[in-house]
């Protein structure tokens, strides 16, 4: 018989006294982790004797949201529920009750170990005084003689200076006695104390779910407890390793996808099936209410009234209201405080992908409530990517290999970080955006040094043209070489910009042998690119430039 427990919250002075609770401990089977929060599945086993029973599971955390607990079951035997409560409970846990007497013998170690050393402080503190008294006895031979003009007897400054030594000697090494156990006592109180915050603590906040039954016999119950926690997360992860082939070898990309799960629920997921879901449940369920809004005309300023100018204060009443605000009363107008400006929140911003996908991670899982994160490999795609360079020569001239990623049918890619690789070596991070089913995307692999880029400037000339009225000119010309020594085709892109006119009298054009390819890339103005594909050993040049003119009545600056 399947049994589905709905969780119900009653009053304390509602809840009907059942005649026996029936223990019924829990552990986590499975957990599914969203990208902000997790759901989790306990279970746990019970029999309950003919009659009323509650069985109480105490296992939940306490960061279980109380509205998201449900509890679903089977038992062997017809079984009536009444209700099912929650609520938040200090218990005592095994572990903690074996660490009580522990925990006692560390306290009054460290207490005893507190009284021995104020001990070691006043033998300390008497040596200094010992010390001291030693010093001023050593002064006695630089001291006058007395006035009597009666003279210490030889033998007696003898004495006074072996007693010296002796006391010296003495108060150095209780100084030094003092020293070291106030040091071995400091360790043994360190060391229990570290000890002592290892231990499980007394008393720990827990969720409690108490269900209370109806049995017509004795049965046996196996209970599902469902519940989410916020305090968790997952988030994507890449592995890139390209192999750039050869003459007769094709390149070939393998894309890892990984994911790197953190908890902080309070419990510790040990040997869990675990589903990695791109649901956001934490993020609302509708869309927010808009208000009406009205327009209507300005109303006209209202006249103010001119206040007539205050009379001068006499002395007596200057020294009152310069008084005042130390007395607590009215400070003077000219410093009246501000009114006081209305707080406005800041509203959270939420990224929402238009789609969910859920990943099963192979095998069982164990993640500690630590925060430290748990890595583990969700697929790997391979795929022979179509392999290109680009360069930006006028900043840099090396080339940069890309190789193009295309999502094949299936879950979509999520924004993370990629680690990439190229023939075995590790080259550095990239970022993959978000891409669905059918896109694409260009990723780079560090420098080609296979690909050699050359720059150089032309033409750099500033004159002017025209025979009645004449304008200022800007003339630039570049060059670019670019050359292909590997031993396949391969697809280049030369990247540049052009001034964009922010004023009607300036005038920019593109001239040159070659115009580019794409104009304004990726919806930059002025951004060019020069594209073609170079056979091996092949060598191309690309001649352009721009051209900037505007009246000889004005000055221009151009920007970064």
């Amino acid at each position: 018989m399947r049994l589905v427990l709905a969780v119900v919250f009653f009053a304390a002075s509602a809840v009907v006294a059942f005649a026996d609770q029936v223990p019924a401990p829990s552990t986590v089977d499975a957990v599914t982790v969203f990208l902000s929060g997790a759901e989790v599945t306990r279970l746990a086993k019970a029999h309950v004797d003919k009659g009323e029973n509650t069985i109480v599971v105490n296992d939940l955390p306490a960061s279980a949201v109380p509205g998201s607990i449900r509890v679903e079951g089977r038992a062997t035997g017809k079984l009536e529920i009444g209700s099912v409560d929650t609520a938040q409970k200090l218990l005592q846990h095994a572990e903690s009750e074996a660490a009580d007497a522990q925990r006692k013998v560390l306290e009054d170690k460290i207490q005893t170990l507190k009284d021995q050393r104020k001990t070691v402080e006043a033998q300390a503190h008497a040596a200094k005084t010992q010390q001291k008294l030693i010093a001023n006895l050593a002064q006695l031979p630089t001291r006058p003689a007395p006035q009597s003009g009666t003279a210490t007897p030889t033998d007696d400054w003898t004495k006074i200076l072996a007693l010296i030594v002796q006391g010296t000697t003495d108060a150095s090494k209780l100084a030094l006695d003092a020293e070291q156990k106030t040091r071995e006592i400091d360790r043994q109180i360190s060391d229990a104390n570290t000890l002592l915050s290892s231990l499980a603590p007394a008393r720990t906040e827990q969720t409690e779910v108490r269900i209370h039954v109806i049995a017509q016999s004795p049965l046996d119950v196996d209970l599902s407890i469902h519940y989410q926690v916020p305090d968790a997360e997952w988030s994507p992860l890449y592995d890139a390793r390209l192999v750039t082939g050869t003459k007769t070898e094709p390149p070939k990309l393998s894309l890892d996808r990984r994911a790197a799960i953190t908890q902080r629920s309070g419990e510790d997921w040990s040997g869990v099936a675990m589903q990695l879901s791109t649901a956001r449940p934490s993020d609302g369920s509708s869309s927010p209410d808009i208000d009406t809004q009205f327009v209507d005309f300005e109303a006209p300023p209202k006249p103010v009234a001119a206040a007539a100018p205050p009379p001068p204060p006499a002395p007596v009443l200057m020294e009152k209201r310069a008084a005042a605000p130390a007395l607590g009363g009215a400070a003077d107008t000219a410093e009246a405080p501000l009114e006081p400006a209305p707080i406005e929140e800041t509203a959270a911003q939420i990224k929402s992908a238009p789609f969910e996908a859920t990943f099963e991670v192979p095998g069982r899982v164990t993640v500690a409530a630590t925060g430290e994160p748990k890595r583990v490999l969700l697929s790997t795609d391979d795929s022979e990517p179509a392999l290109s360079c680009r360069s930006v020569p006028k900043i840099d001239t090396n080339a940069y290999l890309y190789a193009k990623v295309k999502v094949a049918k299936g879950a979509p890619l999520l924004p993370g970080t990629a680690y990439l690789f190229r023939d075995g070596t590790f080259v550095g991070t990239g970022n993959l955006p978000l891409l669905r089913p059918g896109e694409d995307h260009d990723l780079g692999f560090g420098v080609d040094d296979q690909v050699k880029v050359k720059h150089a400037v032309l033409e750099d000339v500033r004159g002017e043209t025209g025979i009645i009225s004449t304008s200022h000119v800007d003339s630039r010309n570049f060059q670019v070489n670019v050359k292909n020594m590997h031993e396949r085709p391969i697809d280049v892109t030369i990247l540049d910009r052009v001034p964009v006119a922010r004023n009607d009298d300036i005038k920019v054009e593109i001239v040159g042998r070659v115009m580019p390819t794409t104009q304004n890339v990726d919806d930059k103005r002025g951004v060019i690119a020069f594209s073609a594909r170079l056979e091996p050993d092949e060598e191309k040049i690309f001649e352009y430039g721009y051209r900037v003119s505007w009246p000889t009545t004005k000055s221009i600056v151009y920007g970064p």
